[in-house]
């Protein structure tokens, strides 16, 4: 209608030129004129419209990495052509090393808050477990090496803290750990890591929470009353810890994710968890996209308001230009706050109105979750972005993978072109040419 209007002005400005310049019939010559001109202009619309809306190759559609940073998972450098792979692709995570710090320090506050208690055997060692969800996932490598520095447990490798697991250390001579302490109302205690290993159950699967639980007891067989802190890389895990042992034993589990059962379960003796802002990392996720597919700045319902008033304050994100990441900010949950985050998959207030589906509207995406029975993706994190989808005016494909293999994810982008953006939660941060070389065809 836009281009229809266009024309008949373009028209009348013609016939008004011609009129101007004198001739016979002047009444049947503009008439003509106007005619003749608006069919020319309307041809001209018409061939440019297919420009417009011409087919955009799925190598420069938008695309966001989420969850799962493009990364080297032995040495966690970071993989640039992944994060570059196009003028629209980014990633969007957390600051893993901020909440890493959070965590040991949150675990560090407990032991010193109730130390009159904690130690149960009274041998002056606070003993404590470790679950760790995957050793070569950057959010696990850190932390992992949260809680070791925070609880002096730590040993230097390659100018990092060791985050390796450290198998059963009964006696405190293991090399991958050391013995920490802490002087606490004027006595020192030995802090010391009983035991730690990777979730990995017999199928491949890591972050596994069955596996954790199976651990626990084995671990509750060989030290007994030696434990006195449960400590994991993810509240699946933790609590599945807890549930098999530590809740009847009463032994303090710490998590990270603030799943809605972990936070629930503060109020029961879990020890604290840690959220990761979920609400902000889906909108986020989402929003990169929309903002690509609408043709604005990036920044447009994030750092700046948009058209609907959505907008997120900078003590809830960082955006790192370098590595194209927009990182949402971590906040301890403790017994002092955990009713405030009883609701996981409430989204964030400040980023909650509705797009006007005229200025913005419904474009198709192809979204999967690396794992379908992973409790932080699909509990808290695919509830918060079927919320957002709505109000962004995104119709999204969700797809579960199943945890182990990139090709049950990737077998079901066969058909690429159907959709307007792709996001993508890897099941290995090393295999992100495994889909865009799918995008690149």
């Amino acid at each position: 209608m836009k281009k229809r209007t266009l024309a008949l002005a373009m028209a009348s400005v013609m016939a008004l030129s011609l009129a101007g310049c004198g001739g016979g019939d002047t009444a049947s010559t503009t008439a003509a004129a106007t005619e003749a001109a608006a069919e020319g202009a309307e041809t001209t619309a018409q061939a440019e419209a297919p420009a417009e809306n011409a087919e955009v190759a799925n190598k420069d559609k938008p695309l966001v990495w989420f969850n799962r940073q493009p990364s080297n998972s032995s040495t966690g450098e970071l993989d640039m052509a992944a994060l570059s792979f196009n003028e629209d692709t980014y990633y969007v995570g957390f600051d893993a090393n901020q909440g890493a710090e959070l965590q040991g320090q949150m675990v560090l506050d407990y032991i010193e808050a109730n130390i009159d208690t904690i130690d149960r055997n009274g041998d002056g060692i606070i003993g404590y477990v470790l679950a760790i969800g995957d050793i070569g996932h950057n959010d696990s490598i850190a932390r992992t090496r949260g809680v070791r520095k925070a609880l002096g447990t730590g040993v230097d490798k390659d100018g990092n803290i060791n985050s390796d697991p450290v198998g059963m250390n009964a006696d405190g001579s293991a090399t991958v750990v050391q013995d920490g302490t802490l002087e606490i109302n004027g006595t020192t205690y030995t802090v010391r890591e009983l035991a730690s290993q990777e979730m990995k159950n017999s199928a491949g699967a890591t972050w596994d929470a069955a596996t954790a639980g199976n651990a626990v007891g084995t671990w509750a067989s060989s030290f007994g009353e030696s434990i006195d802190i449960v400590v994991s890389n993810n509240d699946g895990m933790g609590m599945s810890m807890f549930n098999a042992w530590s809740k009847d034993n009463q032994v303090p589990t710490f998590g990270y994710d603030a799943n809605a059962d972990a936070v629930a379960a503060i109020g029961e003796g879990y020890g604290g968890t840690i959220s990761q802002h979920a609400d902000v990392q889906a909108y986020l996720t989402l929003r990169v996209l929309r903002n690509a597919l609408d043709g604005v700045d990036v920044d447009t319902g994030i750092g700046t308001a948009d058209d609907a008033g959505n907008v997120l304050s900078d003590d809830v994100y960082v955006y790192n230009a370098d590595e194209r990441s927009y990182y949402a900010l971590n906040v301890a949950v403790t017994a002092e706050n955990y009713q405030d985050f009883m609701d996981s998959t409430k989204t964030y207030e400040p980023v909650s109105n509705q797009l006007d589906a005229s200025a913005h509207p419904e474009k198709s995406v192809w979204l999967n979750i690396y794992n379908a029975a992973d409790n932080f993706l699909s509990a808290t994190y695919q509830p918060l972005l079927q919320n957002y989808d709505d109000l962004l005016n995104l119709k999204v494909e969700y797809i579960g993978g199943d945890g182990q293999t990139e090709s049950n994810i990737t077998n079901r982008l066969g058909n690429p072109s159907q959709y307007d953006a792709f996001a993508i939660n890897m099941v290995k941060t090393d295999n992100a040419a495994s889909y865009t070389a799918l995008l690149s065809q």
